[in-house]
């Protein structure tokens, strides 16, 4: 059974970093079309602030690269597993979900609750003397795919520039035109994102629910 249950994680993995791929080409696309309008740079750390939630994959994708953090660098790992640690100290007891499981709860009030939650809070991820992500290659889908215009609305089909439903970065675009914003526009790869996902609910039922990243950096939250 435990061998059973390594192979299905690897393999997860492996399906994860296919996504990964895939998504990192789309960014790299967008990117190319956007030109000088997405300033997103190494350093740039105000999509780094505020609690988001994030999802399964994200969350095994995170322990898995705190994993291989910890081997590789370890201090570093335990200087990230400290700032999640104190992250969660302050903020824990006001979590709108269960400080356990680190799940956030679904319930309206609890919803409403989270966006007013650890609002502009370094994310423990973040080293605060060089401005870069300690877990750069397992960040979340939402880190991903900041920057250009996103489609916030994946089935809706725009009736001009101004609908578009599209969500940019505030610092980029900001002296874009409508049309090119809709020219850099990321192609999101939801189908195969719902694909991987369907996947890990399939493998490990009740694999669902969003967190944080901060209880995925933590040893004792990662079992």
């Amino acid at each position: 059974m435990m061998t059973r249950t390594l192979d299905d994680r690897h393999h997860l993995l492996r399906q994860d970093a296919q996504l990964v791929q895939i998504v990192d080409a789309a960014f790299a696309d967008a990117a190319r079309r956007s030109g000088e309008h997405l300033v997103c740079r190494p350093g740039c750390t105000q999509c780094c602030h505020g609690a988001f939630a994030i999802g399964p994959l994200d969350a095994l994708r995170l322990r898995a690269g705190m994993t291989e953090l910890t081997a590789t660098d370890p201090v570093r790992a335990s200087a990230v597993a400290e700032r999640a640690r104190a992250y969660l100290a302050e903020f824990g007891p006001s979590f709108p979900g269960d400080p356990k499981t680190g799940i956030l709860s679904t319930d309206e009030d609890a919803q409403e609750a989270f966006d007013d939650f650890a609002n502009d809070v370094a994310c423990p991820a973040l080293d605060p003397f060089t401005g870069l992500c300690d877990l750069y290659s397992a960040r979340p889908m939402t880190c991903r795919v900041f920057g250009p215009p996103v489609k916030m609305r994946p089935e809706a089909e725009p009736d001009s520039a101004a609908e578009e439903g599209l969500a940019v970065c505030e610092l980029c675009f900001t002296h874009a035109t409508p049309e090119e914003v809709l020219a850099g526009e990321m192609k999101v790869p939801h189908e195969e994102e719902a694909t991987v996902l369907a996947e890990l609910q399939a493998i490990q039922p009740g694999s669902v629910g969003e967190t944080i990243v901060a209880f995925c950096l933590v040893p004792s939250t990662a079992s």
